[in-house]
């Protein structure tokens, strides 16, 4: 019998007694946070894993503790340079990736930023979406013909999609008033459609995609956050708890919101989780767009899982990249 997995399931419960030696593996953003539990867990299992991160000093320092672990269990851990923020350094990661070869089983694009005030990236993007998902949209697609049958791409999304669908008439906020949570709800909104869009086109030759949501957790992505507001939000999620007769909000420790990346990447079945969105190692069911936005609930909203928007989202991108894929 399969072994269960939910909410307080850390990656090493979801690893244990899983080997992963010959899997190569990349994971975005092991500067902090997520990206550094996930490349350590998979590590630590025998996997091969070529972290990319903007800022290499700092990720040389953050992941010494996945060092340390790969050598004990057989894995180890390279670091590539990628700034998502900036389509050359993405683009220059990508060609020294197809350059080496070396297939990917596991893509991980984990790499992002929160509530950010606005600005935009190099290429003039607003600064969420275009970190979060234009920045990995690239990537991917470039280095996607090292992923071969039985690969997976896993992106990670979050419940904060449902604060705003994806606006592909101003996805700059060149004429929409900018609010940072929106922009934040557009970007995860389109990192879910992405990989719905991702699997369509792959599955055919066996290579699947899953969009996670790991759960609340305190890391660097709320730095952009005010002092005092994050312990506002979560007093009014769990006034709204209580009036509901829901239990409060609780965060997650990083190893419990890596955790669901690490199932959905190599534990659940392909067919299982592809084209879907996961959080607390389970697929989640689909919400109507019109229930009141809940952020203790689980679920993701019907427009965020919409094939139909997912291939819009796809061709906009692709022109705002000025790249064809697929």
């Amino acid at each position: 019998m399969a072994q269960v997995f939910g909410a307080t399931s850390t990656t090493d419960d979801v690893l244990s007694g899983v080997s992963l030696a010959g899997r190569r593996v990349l994971v975005t953003g092991v500067s902090a946070g997520l990206g550094v539990e996930t490349a350590r867990a998979l590590a630590a299992h025998g996997a091969h894993v070529v972290g990319a991160a903007r800022d290499l000093d700092k990720a040389e320092r953050a992941t010494a503790q996945v060092r340390a672990d790969a050598q004990r269990g057989g894995g180890a851990l390279e670091l590539v340079a990628l700034d998502l923020a900036d389509l050359a350094s993405v683009r220059a990661c990508a060609d020294a990736l197809n350059a080496a070869a070396l297939p990917f089983d596991l893509v991980i694009a984990n790499a992002g930023v929160m509530a950010t005030p606005l600005g935009h990236t190099k290429d003039g993007f607003e600064t969420q979406f275009g970190t979060n998902h234009l920045g990995h949209f690239v990537l991917v697609n470039r280095i996607a013909g090292l992923m071969g049958a039985g690969a997976r791409l896993v992106s990670l999304a979050s419940s904060g999609h449902r604060f705003s669908d994806i606006d592909l008439d101003d996805p700059n906020f060149e004429r929409t008033p900018y609010d940072p949570f929106q922009a934040y709800g557009r970007s995860k909104t389109a990192n879910i459609l992405f990989a719905v869009a991702f699997d369509a086109q792959h599955r055919a030759r066996g290579v699947r995609a899953t969009a996670v949501h790991p759960g609340g957790i305190v890391t660097e992505l709320a730095r952009h956050m005010g002092p005092g507001q994050i312990e506002a939000m979560v007093a009014q999620i769990n006034e709204r708890a209580a009036a509901e007769g829901k239990p409060p909000f609780r965060f997650k420790t990083v190893p419990q919101g890596a955790a669901t990346s690490v199932w959905a990447g190599v534990v659940a079945k392909a067919d299982a989780v592809g084209g879907h969105y996961c959080e607390d190692c389970h697929v989640a069911p689909v919400v109507p767009d019109d229930r009141p936005i809940s952020l203790i609930d689980g679920g993701v909203r019907a427009y965020a899982v919409d094939p139909a928007r997912a291939e819009a989202l796809w061709a906009e991108s692709e022109e705002m990249v000025g790249e064809r894929f697929g």
